[in-house]
């Protein structure tokens, strides 16, 4: 089987959409989410996504199915809050591991599953490193400014302990993504090197970004060139942005990596910005309309979608991608 590094100088490869949109149409109850294993969890666990890898591991990997289905050659796993640090909110920080084992294990299952279907067109897994709730940049406390949550050491440690859970369970590429914390993603590249160093491997690594709002920054107050700069020091597969902005609002942003980077492009953006009920409303045929433009311009290697995005939504950016050529890196 080829790798990512020769497949993405190949073609525009597609990569899946939201686990959390698609586990909501479950409508899992409290039990559902405890199983067997947590039935007697002395708190309430409905809505840790990711502990259902456990729990609910057929759902999860259908899901996956769904996605691969609809074209995508890029699984991520489900495991955006799969650090202690994420997981201490609902007392789960022991499990972390085990999260993120089982969860790399059932998408990379379902990759091996359709890569056998047809070798030409091998899938991928990516482990997906959320930015946690915490941010070691900025205080929580607005009376201290010079407080934080969260130390580099702490951030260090969590995601090190999820990467190598991920690893173990067999992913292909480590995605350290939805950054709103530019210091936050340092700590997981840090945790990564030390990772590659320690097993004398290489890893693929995606780092995605996120732009909060229409300033063109991030959360801790970064543009899309300093973020780039910030990340540029680690060897990358690919760099990009996703979450918080649909299709059209993100271009210009891509646009800046592309004209100031020389590594492939990612773009995951949410289906439209959220209605008044937090719901996405924009539809595969507008979503793929507006992706159509970062092909035209020749921003991206590898697109995909995050909040409010569907099988759907991926086979239509799948069947438009077909199209076009991959931005080239040379």
């Amino acid at each position: 089987m080829s790798t990512i590094q020769e497949e993405i100088k190949k073609r525009i490869l597609v990569l899946d959409g939201a686990m959390g949109t698609m586990i909501q149409q479950y409508n899992f109850s409290e039990e559902d989410y405890r199983g067997e294993q947590f039935k007697d969890f002395h708190i309430s666990v409905k809505g840790n996504n990711d502990m259902l890898s456990i729990t609910q591991p057929e759902a999860i990997k259908a899901i996956h199915r769904k996605y691969l289905d609809a074209g995508a050659d890029i699984i991520e796993t489900n495991t955006f809050s799969g650090t202690t640090i994420a997981m201490a909110d609902y007392e789960m920080e022991d499990y972390v591991y085990e999260i993120n084992f089982q969860s790399a294990k059932l998408a990379k299952e379902a990759a091996v599953e359709f890569t056998a279907k047809n070798p030409l067109k091998p899938r991928f897994v990516a482990g997906s490193m959320g930015p946690t709730n915490k941010t070691a940049s900025m205080s929580p406390d607005v009376n201290d400014p010079g407080y934080r949550a969260v130390t580099f050491n702490d951030l260090k440690t969590a995601y090190k302990q999820q990467a190598e859970a991920l690893l173990d369970g067999g992913v292909d590429i480590l995605m350290v993504e939805t950054i709103f914390d530019t210091l936050n993603a340092k700590a997981a590249l840090f945790a990564i090197e030390e990772i590659k160093e320690e097993r004398n491997i290489e890893v693929p690594i995606m780092v995605s970004g996120t732009i909060t709002d229409a300033s063109g920054r991030t959360l801790s107050g970064q543009t899309a060139e300093a973020f780039l700069v910030s990340v540029s020091h680690i060897p990358l597969l690919s760099v990009g942005f996703n979450c918080a902005l649909g299709a059209s609002q993100l271009t210009p942003h891509l646009e800046v990596l592309a004209q100031k980077s020389n590594l492939s492009i990612s773009a995951h953006p949410n289906a439209g910005l959220p209605n008044a009920f937090g719901e996405y409303d924009e539809t595969p045929a507008q979503m793929a309309d507006q992706i159509k433009i970062y092909l035209e311009k020749n921003l991206v290697n590898i697109i995909g979608g995050c909040c409010g995005t569907t099988p759907a939504h991926i086979k239509a950016i799948a069947d438009v991608v077909d199209e076009y050529k991959f931005r080239n890196v040379e």
